[in-house]
Parts: structure tokens; sequence; C-alpha cells
């Protein structure tokens, strides 16, 4: 039984796992939760953790899972994130682990890490993509009610965020840029749809998206790219046109930075194959 607490009151919800730890045996990923850093971590949980990196296994913690995955030793000489209220004493505990703050998710191919949940989410949304392609990851952030965006370099909000104001949000200016990413938009253009100047969008860009406006809109163009690449046979200058890159070198350079693949070889991964 767990026990929360809301702006409502005192509530409790009961979690009820089917299957038991034997059910990982034969798991391609493994999610660690975030869990009590002063609760003792069982000895059969080190034990599965370590027989599952030694096959190859996928392993992720959201959280403070990453207190499990380093007391199984699997972090050691390895740069990785929490949440940032628990990466001094994870650093504390583990000093030959490299605990970094700021980034919302790290990891290669084999082991990642998050920071608080919504970061988490954010990380599943990465493995999604990295294992079936924008498409599938844009249908499960719609069905998660959640932004499909935020790459893993984004910082933490580790300061305390300012109250939110009645006119600060930029819900309206981000789906305007989704809907016109292929556009040759300026700095300029955003501040204006947003009634705001230069300087205070991108204050306020930097706030509320922990990124700059242009890098933004840069991201929704790399999305752009990889639906069409995914969904269309249209050739890659028509996919770097339409999805605002202007040139196919410019869309092959941000592939390359940014994917370290190029639209090609993108799309013979992803596009299925009549």
């Amino acid at each position: 039984m767990i026990r929360t607490s809301s702006p409502y009151g005192v509530g409790y919800y009961r979690i009820d796992a089917p299957n038991g730890l034997d059910a990982a045996e034969d798991a391609d990923t493994i999610v660690v939760p975030g869990v009590t850093t002063t609760s003792p971590i069982p000895d059969t949980v080190v034990a599965l953790l370590r027989e599952a990196a030694s096959r190859g296994v996928r392993i992720v913690s959201i959280c403070t899972g990453a207190f499990v995955l380093a007391a199984a030793g699997l972090l050691s000489g390895r740069h990785v994130t929490t949440h940032w209220a628990a990466a001094r004493e994870l650093a504390h505990r583990h000093p030959d682990v490299h605990v970094d703050a700021r980034p919302l998710y790290l990891g290669d191919g084999h082991l990642f890490t998050s920071a608080g949940v919504a970061a988490g989410l954010d990380l599943c949304l990465h493995l999604v993509n990295r294992d079936f392609g924008a498409v599938a990851a844009v249908a499960a952030s719609r069905a998660t009610v959640m932004a499909a965006s935020r790459d893993g370099g984004q910082a933490q909000f580790i300061p305390q965020p300012p109250t939110p104001t009645a006119d600060s949000g930029l819900a309206a200016t981000l789906e305007w840029l989704r809907e016109h990413a292929a556009e040759p938009l300026t700095l300029a253009d955003i501040a204006r749809h947003a009634s705001l100047s230069v300087r205070t969008l991108s204050r306020r860009f930097r706030e509320q998206t922990g990124t700059t406006p242009l890098a933004w809109l840069s991201h929704q163009r790399l999305l752009l790219a990889r639906h069409l690449l995914e969904t269309t046979d249209l050739p890659i200058p028509t996919v770097a046109d339409r999805s605002g890159h202007g040139s196919a070198g410019a869309l092959r350079a941000h592939f390359d930075r940014e994917l370290r693949t190029s639209p090609h070889r993108y799309r013979e991964s992803f596009r299925p194959r009549h």
C-alpha cells in the first residue's frame, strides 16, 4: 500500500505486481523505478541486475532507481544522472560513479539513467524512438498526453521556477512553431507571434523548455524530417525542403550531428518495406 498526498488531502493506492523477479529472466529491457534511498536494496535484486547486465540486457533507472544500479556495481566509472535533489548523496555513496545532476537522462546502448519521474517518461519515449522510430514515439507521447520533444541533454530545472502567471505560457507559440516548422522563421518572427520582445521570449523559453527558441525549432524540423522519411517515399531534397532544412546537404548535416546517421540510412531502418 502506498500513501500519497495532494492539495486535496491524503490518499492511498495499491500497486500489485502480477509477476515475480523471475519474469526478468526473459526481458530485453529492465526498468528500475525510483526507490526510497534510505531503504536497503535486496540481494536478490542486486544479483538479478548483475546477471542481466552480463547477458547484455538493457537496464534503465528512473529517478532514484540509479541507487539500485549503483549498489549492483553497474554504474562504476560511468557518467550518470538522477534527480538533482539526490545527486549529491549518490555521488557521496559511490565515489567511483560520475554523477551529473544537469541532464534529463544519460546512457548508451545498454544502460540508461534518468532524473525525476517526468524525465523517466522522456527517457522511455527516447527508447521507443530508438527501437521503433519517431512515428511510434509521437503516438506514445500523444497517448500519454506529453510532449515528445525533450532530449536527454536538456537541463533539469534545479532552481525553484518562478511562480507562473496567467500569461506566461508558451503553449500556443510552441504549437504554432510545430505547424510552421518548415517555414524560414526567425527569432523575431517567433517573438512577434508570442507578443514578446526577443529578450523576454528567450528568457521564458529557457525557463519553460530548457532550451532556446531556435534550438527548439531545429528539433521540430528534425522530427518532421524523420516523420516524412518514415511515412513517405519523397526524395531527400523534397524532405529537406518540406521540413524547413532548405537543402539536402543541410538535412544530412543535421542528421549526422544529432542522430549519427544519414537520411537515407534512417529511411532504410524505419520505412516499412512493402
